[in-house]
This record gives C-alpha cells, structure tokens and sequence, in this order.
C-alpha cells in the first residue's frame, strides 16, 4: 500500500473510529507500537497502520516481535511526522498509530456468557478513563474472560485502549448494566467484606470493583453474592482501582488451574 492509499484509507476509516459508546464505532484507535502489537498477536482486523519512521518502527519488531516482524513489514506505510500529527491527536513516542477493527459485539457475548474458566473483572461505575485502561491490560495478562464496566464510561474509548496496550483484544470488553451481567457467584469488593485471603474464588467468579470514590453501587452491591475485602493498614482509606483488580486476579490465580502458568 502506498502512501496516498494508506492516507485515504485512514481518513475514509476514522470517521468510523468515534470515542462515545454510542453507535458503538466500528473502529478503535491503536496509539503506539505496543498497542499494535498486541492487537495482531490476539487476532484484531488492522485495515491501515502509520508510522514517523518505518526503519524505526521495524528495529522495534525485530527487538520485541520477532513474531510479528514480516506482517508489520507489510503493513506500516511511513508519513512525514506533520502528518501523523494531523491524524492523530496525540501522537505516541514510538510514532505508530493505526485503525483495528472493533470485535463484533456477538462475539463479546459469546466470551462473556459461555463457559467460562476465568473470571470476569466488573468495574462498577469506573469514572477514570486510564484506571480502566490498566485493568483491561491486568485482566489480558491474568487471562480473565473480560472485563465489563456498567454506567456511562466507554470501555472502548480511545483513552482506555491506550491505557490498555491493545489488551482489548486479548479478553472480551463489554459496557452492560448489572441486570445484564453474566452467570456466575459475584465477588464484590467492600471493606465490610471477608477477608480474601480466608477465601477460594472459583474460576468462573465475577469480580467486582467499585469507585474509588464512591465504592460500590447499591445495584450491584445488592446483587453480590459475596462481599470481600483485601488486607490494608488501618487509616489507609483505598487502593488504586488497578491495583485492587490485580491483587484480586493474583489471589484468584495462586489456587487456580486455570490462570497462565
């Protein structure tokens, strides 16, 4: 592909690639190589690729995904860096950007709702565009079956898949309400809770998160089957969301067959 119809491409594409749920875009914005990266490892459609410099870009692939150097090569189209800045509004330090298409909501709920061998991590009211980009990028490495956050944030905005490296699509990524949840016991997050580390959870658990600032919502609070809380210094009022989740998967993946060696 040439430099004319990468451009045309991108610019017939991005109108495609909006940041509200609504509509629900068909396409999302990978920011950096990273982002990239994982996105092809975990099977995303990346119709068009840019990148400041492409000598550059390769070293990358040669350097960190040797599994993956042949299909960048083919894929990333090099424009001057003026360019990328008109296409992108914050251009990544590796100088790479590129279009994924979005993973059909069909198969979102056949993830969530199937037989599951790893939990799904619920953000319940998340307010912080970043906190739920670093779960989604915990819940890929941990292997959970999704992540699924209830009110208005979209998990699938721009901000959220560059927090979360191109994870998105490693693990299946869903707004619902919690009336709308998946099967299995839910395991939400209290400081009334029992202490976790008294506890086995089972691998098809949901395990749910409130906001920092106001914690858990009544709704999903009264739909808990568990409540449970994690180990913490007297006068220290809460974690970070991120560190919540992984401290959670990390209990979960000690006893667990199912979590990734």
């Amino acid at each position: 592909m040439d430099v004319y119809e990468a451009l045309e491409r991108w610019r017939g594409l991005a109108p495609e690639a909006g940041s509200g749920s609504a509509g629900a875009p068909r396409y999302v914005l990978l920011e950096g190589f990273h982002a990239l990266k994982h996105a092809l490892r975990f099977g995303a459609v990346v119709p068009v690729a840019l990148c400041a410099d492409r000598a550059a870009a390769l070293e990358l692939a040669a350097e960190l995904a040797p599994d993956l150097e042949a299909a960048l090569a083919g894929l990333l189209v090099e424009v001057d860096a003026e360019t990328l800045r008109g296409l992108v509004a914050r251009p990544h330090p590796t100088g790479v950007a590129a279009l994924a298409e979005r993973p059909a909501p069909v198969a979102v709920e056949a993830a969530l709702r199937g037989a599951r061998r790893t939990p799904v991590v619920v953000l319940d009211q998340p307010r912080h565009l970043g906190n739920a980009g670093a779960v989604v990028r915990l819940a890929a490495g941990f292997g959970a079956s999704g992540v699924v956050t209830t009110g208005p944030l979209d998990p699938w905005h721009p901000t959220v898949v560059r927090g979360g490296a191109g994870l998105h699509f490693a693990t299946a990524v869903a707004p619902l309400e919690v009336p709308e949840l998946p099967d299995g016991p839910l395991f939400a997050l209290d400081p009334e809770g029992a202490d976790i580390r008294g506890l086995t959870l089972p691998d098809d658990a949901l395990l749910a998160f409130g906001s920092e600032r106001h914690g858990l919502t009544a709704e999903l609070r009264a739909r808990a089957d568990h409540l449970v809380a994690l180990p913490m210094r007297p006068q220290v009022s809460s974690y970070n969301l991120a560190t919540s989740v992984g401290m959670t998967l990390f209990h979960w993946a000690s006893a667990s067959g199912a979590a990734p060696a």
